[in-house]
């Protein structure tokens, strides 16, 4: 069955915002992932391969995806219009799931790159009281703090081996400074993600790119969800570098996009508290390789 693909203009408290539902039209409501790509907070759309072919693929195995665009932090357009703009779309789904054909008890929200940093702080106003939260986060290559944290472990080879092919601190703090606006946001709980308390968030899976300075920022937020008592996953695709699901054929999009898939089936099956057991958690880890194996056999 083909995934059917409709734009939605919804109406947005700074503008329009656009988005792109897919699904298989399937009769039953089913699980939904809401999804906002990356572009560095000046770039992208929904028609990019970590937008469309993401959501299409996923949408392939049988769920509801709302890709989602917000506004560029071009032209005096600052920190907190985009993050208003993915709020303002969870809002619009929430309140049409099920003539969206979502459970509404199962929709998670995720994002790359500059989408991520977005999807983790709509995650946290959710928490805070502004909507539904969201049955689990998925944040890929995400940028989480306005100073990149310094490089742990192996990190640190990695950067150095592939200097030239990794985006510096100094473009990022640049990124940074135009998404907020300057040096009065750095430290607002929501333009930076990684700021302010962190406990009381949804399930979270974080997939790193392994030749990524950015990675730094995501193993960071991890390991300051997993100190806060938050049910946490972080892992990096081997070989990959910042934007590989702008690359859908390349393997390690595939074996990226596999991981997200098989998240998103095992805690779309957890119960509704949002919590997801530690039974759940082990299945989602010992079926990942075997599914992994089985998708790149079907590219191959």
């Amino acid at each position: 069955m083909p995934v059917k693909d409709t734009h939605y203009v919804i109406p947005g408290r700074h503008g329009p915002v656009h988005a792109r539902t897919y699904s298989l039209g399937a009769s039953e409501l089913r699980p939904a992932l809401v999804w906002f790509h990356g572009g560095g907070f000046i770039g992208g759309d929904l028609d990019m391969p970590s937008a469309d072919w993401v959501a299409r693929s996923i949408a392939e195995k049988g769920f509801v995806v709302v890709s989602g665009d917000y506004s560029k932090c071009l032209d005096g357009v600052h920190y907190p219009i985009p993050n208003d703009d993915v709020l303002d779309l969870w809002t619009w789904v929430g309140e049409r799931a099920i003539s969206l054909g979502i459970d509404p008890a199962g929709i998670h929200v995720g994002g790359a790159s500059a989408g991520a940093t977005l999807a983790a702080s709509l995650a946290k106003r959710l928490r805070d009281g502004a909507g539904m939260a969201p049955k689990s986060v998925i944040l890929v290559s995400p940028a989480l703090h306005y100073g990149l944290p310094e490089a742990q472990g192996d990190l640190q080879a990695v950067l150095f081996a592939h200097a030239d092919n990794v985006l510096t601190p100094d473009l990022i703090r640049s990124m940074s400074d135009n998404y907020c606006g300057g040096s009065a946001s750095a430290a607002d709980i929501y333009a930076f993600p990684s700021n302010g308390e962190v406990s009381g968030l949804p399930p979270t899976f974080v997939l790193n790119a392994e030749i990524d300075s950015l990675r730094s920022s995501g193993e960071d937020y991890a390991a300051r969800l997993h100190q806060a008592g938050v049910d946490v996953v972080v892992e990096y695709e081997p070989g990959a570098t910042h934007g590989h699901l702008n690359e859908p054929d390349e393997v390690h999009a595939t074996r990226s996009l596999l991981r997200l898939i098989s998240w998103l089936r095992i805690h779309s099956l957890s119960g509704g508290s949002g919590q997801v057991s530690s039974d759940s958690s082990a299945r989602w880890a010992q079926g990942l390789s075997d599914r992994m194996e089985t998708g790149l056999r079907q590219q191959d």
